[in-house]
């Protein structure tokens, strides 16, 4: 199951960072930059953050196994793209947005929480690797040449 989580994190990532670019894109063609604030929240929160989650669960599995992950994945998933399209509604004026982007920030916060616990009480030191033929015959003439 981690294995599929961090194949879907990363391709959610892909697909808010083509949307932040198609925002910018649009932004720099008009000269309207009214949604800078939703741009760098795409870019954030779905390209950064998002992108993260799937390497750190990747190098990590057990962060991304179990209900408290689920509960993350989807909290999170739920919040952004609720938050997005309220702040979106409400950098164009329309107020009645604000409450959507409070309880959406808040299911966001819960997911990244929760993503923190994951990392924090399921990771474990990664050993190194012992070194290989290469690297230790590059190492010893790298010491012979000196």
């Amino acid at each position: 199951m981690s294995h599929i989580r961090s194949t879907t994190w990363l391709r959610l990532a892909v697909l808010y960072f083509i949307l932040a670019v198609c925002i910018d894109i649009a932004m720099g063609a008009s000269g309207n930059h009214m949604l800078m604030p939703v741009h760098a929240h795409l870019n954030l929160l779905g390209w950064v953050s998002m992108t993260l989650f799937a390497l750190i669960g990747h190098s990590h599995p057990a962060v991304h196994e179990g209900r408290v992950a689920s509960v993350q994945f989807w909290s999170y998933n739920i919040g952004v793209p609720i938050m997005l399209a309220a702040l979106a509604l409400r950098l164009n004026g329309i107020e009645a947005a604000e409450p959507a982007i409070g309880m959406a920030s808040i299911a966001i916060g819960v997911g990244v929480v929760l993503f923190g616990w994951q990392v924090l009480t399921r990771t474990r030191t990664i050993q190194a690797a012992p070194p290989t033929a290469l690297s230790a015959g590059i190492t010893q003439g790298v010491l012979a040449s000196r």
